[in-house]
């Protein structure tokens, strides 16, 4: 039993304020965005300044940019650069996930691979259209 201002409560009735205690964790979590995916932030930090490029017609090589992989994942077709600027694209350095058009060649590199690259938006996302080695 439990007692509130001096009266005996069965110890299945809940002062009314029990249920909203149990919430306030779940409405932070909210308030903060978790469990935000890391792949969305390809799509909405980007979009806002760089426009819509039109998909590479064939293997051009021309302004290849050069990155490093951190992270290539076969199963999904991905691969994780940190890169110098993208001219063609007007993106400054930095680390990001792309979508590799040809998703068998996620497994010819891993972390730490310096690379030679050409990436294009194509439907809002960011496509790895041609990838090499550097030599």
């Amino acid at each position: 039993m439990h007692t509130m201002k001096g009266h005996a409560m069965p110890s299945h009735t809940l002062p009314a304020r029990a249920p909203r205690i149990a919430l306030a964790p779940v409405a932070a979590l909210a308030l903060l965005g978790l469990p935000g995916s890391w792949v969305h932030a390809q799509g909405s930090d980007h979009d806002a300044h760089h426009t819509e490029t039109p998909a590479a017609s064939g293997d051009s090589t021309q302004d290849l940019s050069e990155g490093e992989v951190t992270r290539s994942d076969a199963r999904s077709g991905k691969i994780t650069l940190r890169h110098g600027e993208l001219k063609n694209l007007a993106m400054p350095p930095m680390t990001m996930v792309f979508t590799l058009r040809d998703p068998a060649q996620a497994a010819t590199f891993k972390p730490g691979d310096k690379v030679r690259f050409r990436a294009e938006r194509v439907k809002g996302v960011f496509v790895v259209t041609h990838i090499e080695p550097l030599r």
